[in-house]
């Protein structure tokens, strides 16, 4: 019962300091007269309203400590072997602390003390068994899970992952769309337009997003937008990693104005890390927390550090304020902390809410999997909208793709100009597919930085539950295989027909169909390839060497049997074979019986080379085509399949 009233009284209290402070206009507690006075606080639409009077969470931290197991090396390996295992790395030991509702608790020290760790924990960014069940509570419930945290907090790292070829409203927008997704879509609307408001955002909300290369928004307006995407489902707890780095003075500080404001308007608990913050900055947080080394070196209000340090027997510098100096005597202060660090008992937490809670989320769990169909469609259907802006505004990209197949095709299409039907015509035409499929597979290379500049997007939007990783793939495909398909026709259709090759319309119509199926494999590789390479150039890398491999084994140079038998296997899954077959095949399939070489003169002549020597000489004495096509498009299924695996993997260990 006690801990039933102390929830009571806790919720009472954030709905009188609502009515008070909801509609005000105020971003300090002194009125400023900064650059940032613009911003201001709208109410809160009918979908917000539901969940604010229960918003207020107050996070209680006990003897958090936190190891991690150092990569093993070529020493460690050694040790290993001598049956010494290396000692794990401390990175946070016995911190405590308590987050309250409508403040900010900023989190300092120096470089490599755990401040991002701490946050990525108290966000459920770590894996489950790394989670210690006994060392965080919100309103005294004991969280169990990082599921738990995920959930109810909102967690805004400190790269801003946006994708810069959206608008403002449109990366809201989007990010409404997939958090909100049982609201209507007028309060959507409504929920950007008051978080726009409310983030300062409206006089820049139909510019682009931009990054380095393309030119967009300032770098202080693209920290709000990312700290608007983590909001738009209004977490009453939010976590923000260095929000302020990277920015100047002035951005630094209405962001942190800002923050203060959205904290007392909404009963938010806000917990930041921060690097030396200036003196203007430092009247907007209440209380602070430093760490040195993985341990608590102070926690508490500034004016109480300021006593701490005085009763220490040191003299703070004109110069500097309490925190800067802290700095310069960490060690001290941690001396001095451990003499009066919090105790190390554990809460009782509440049965009761612990049953409560458990039944409200089976009764969630119940109703996501009635509605998953649905909402698998729902979230396809969006992203298929957002993948073709993207696409469509990626200029180089568009016009790239578009112009190489035109260009190549009518390139090779002036090299091979009418082919002859002889012998010499044979080995062009070979030559000429060798080098199509070549082309075709290695133009999609260009696609890789976009797939890794969304990798990092789709990590956070998925580890944060705003779409599953099988929607992203599925829209993916929607999208590409259109655009793919225009690329395989503005390609084929040049080429064909100055050639000269089979003019029959059926063999037209497949071979059209097979340049599609050779651009959809290389996209899906491209794809797969880009889930597993850390960066641009080990993906580069990666993609020439196993497309290298692939055409190296493709037949065409080696035949099947002089390849050694330990690398017979590529031969099999060689994206060059399947689809170099079948051109083979649909040329000189319905020409079998033709003659390409004569031997003599015209009355004795006697027939050299037919079609049908042609298919044979390269072990093709059946029409495979359908079964080529089959085995292609299996691997274009089969490479986004395992693609979606890794990232789906890499979506539950992400800390982004």
């Amino acid at each position: 019962m006690p801990f039933l009233q102390k929830n009571l009284k806790q919720m009472a209290s954030c709905i009188e300091d609502d009515s008070m402070i909801l509609f005000s206009t105020s971003n300090s507690p002194e009125e400023s007269t900064s650059a940032s006075s613009s911003f201001h606080l709208s109410p809160l639409p009918a979908l917000a309203q539901q969940h604010f009077k229960t918003s207020c969470k107050e996070v209680t931290v006990r003897n958090l400590s936190y190891s991690i197991n150092p990569e093993r090396s070529l020493c460690s390996s050694f040790c290993y072997l001598m049956k010494q295992e290396p000692k794990p790395i401390n990175i946070l030991k016995s911190v405590s602390f308590v987050a309250r509702s409508s403040e900010i608790l900023a989190i300092v020290g120096p470089s490599g003390t755990g401040k991002s760790t701490l946050l990525q924990i108290i966000s459920g960014r770590v894996k489950d068994k790394d989670f210690d069940q006994n060392c965080i509570s919100i309103n005294d419930h004991r969280i169990t899970s990082p599921a738990q945290l995920r959930k109810t907090c909102g967690f805004v790292a400190q790269e801003d992952d946006l994708l810069p070829l959206l608008t403002v409203k449109e990366t809201l927008m989007y990010s409404a769309k997939f958090r909100l997704k049982e609201a209507s879509a007028r309060e959507k609307e409504e929920r950007v337009h008051s978080l726009m408001h409310e983030l300062g955002l409206v006089h820049v909300a139909d510019s682009f997003v931009g990054d380095e290369e393309h030119r967009g928004i300032s770098g202080g307006e693209r920290k709000r937008v990312s700290i608007g995407v983590d909001m738009i489902h209004d977490p009453p707890i939010l976590l923000l990693d260095e929000p302020t780095s990277g920015l100047d003075s002035t951005s630094a500080l209405q962001v942190i104005e800002l923050l203060s404001s959205m904290a007392r308007a909404k009963q938010r608990t806000l917990l930041l890390s921060i690097h030396q913050p200036g003196y203007r900055i430092l009247q907007y947080i209440p209380n602070f927390l430093i760490l040195a080394r993985g341990s608590v070196a102070y926690y508490g209000s500034l004016d109480s550090l300021e006593e701490t340090i005085i009763n220490l027997g040191f003299q703070i510098p004109m110069q500097l304020n309490a925190l800067e100096f802290a700095m310069e005597i960490i060690s001290p202060l941690v001396e001095s902390n451990s003499n009066r660090r919090l105790s190390n008992e554990t809460c009782n937490f509440s049965i009761w809410l612990e049953e409560e809670i458990g039944s409200a989320q089976q009764h969630s769990h119940n109703r996501s999997t009635e509605n998953s169909l649905f909402l698998n469609f729902y979230e396809i259907m969006h992203l298929c909208s957002r993948f073709w802006k993207v696409i469509y505004r990626t200029k180089q990209l568009f016009l790239a793709r578009t112009m190489q197949a035109v260009v190549g095709g009518f390139g090779l299409g002036s090299v091979y100009v009418k082919v002859r039907n002889d012998e010499g015509g044979v080995t062009e035409r070979l030559g000429l597919f060798a080098f199509s499929l070549s082309f075709l597979l290695s133009s999609t290379v260009e696609a890789l930085p976009i797939y890794l500049q969304e990798r990092r997007v789709l990590m956070k939007e998925a580890s944060r539950g705003a779409y599953k990783i099988s929607s992203y793939i599925i829209a993916n495909t929607i999208v590409f295989l259109p655009f793919l398909f225009a690329v395989a026709v503005l390609f084929a259709v040049p080429v064909y027909w100055i050639v000269g090759l089979n003019p029959s319309i059926q063999a037209f119509s497949f071979f059209v169909f097979t340049v599609w199926l050779i651009v959809l494999m290389a996209s899906s590789l491209v794809l797969f390839l880009s889930a597993v390479s850390p960066d641009f150039i080990s993906g580069n890398t990666l993609i020439c060497t196993v497309l290298g491999a692939f055409f190296l084994f493709s037949g065409y140079f080696i035949p099947k049997e002089n390849i050694p038998k330990y690398w017979i296997f590529v031969y099999y899954v060689s994206l060059y074979r399947y689809p170099l077959d079948s051109l083979l095949i649909n040329e000189y399939w319905s020409v079998r019986s033709k003659c390409f070489s004569w031997q003599g003169e015209e009355e004795l002549s006697k027939c050299l080379v037919t079609g049908y020597d042609v298919l044979k000489s390269r072990g093709l004495d059946k029409d495979t085509r359908w079964i080529n096509a089959g085995i292609m498009l299996g691997f274009f299924v089969l490479y986004r399949v395992i693609c979606w695996i890794i990232l789906a993997q890499r979506a539950k260990r992400t800390t982004i």
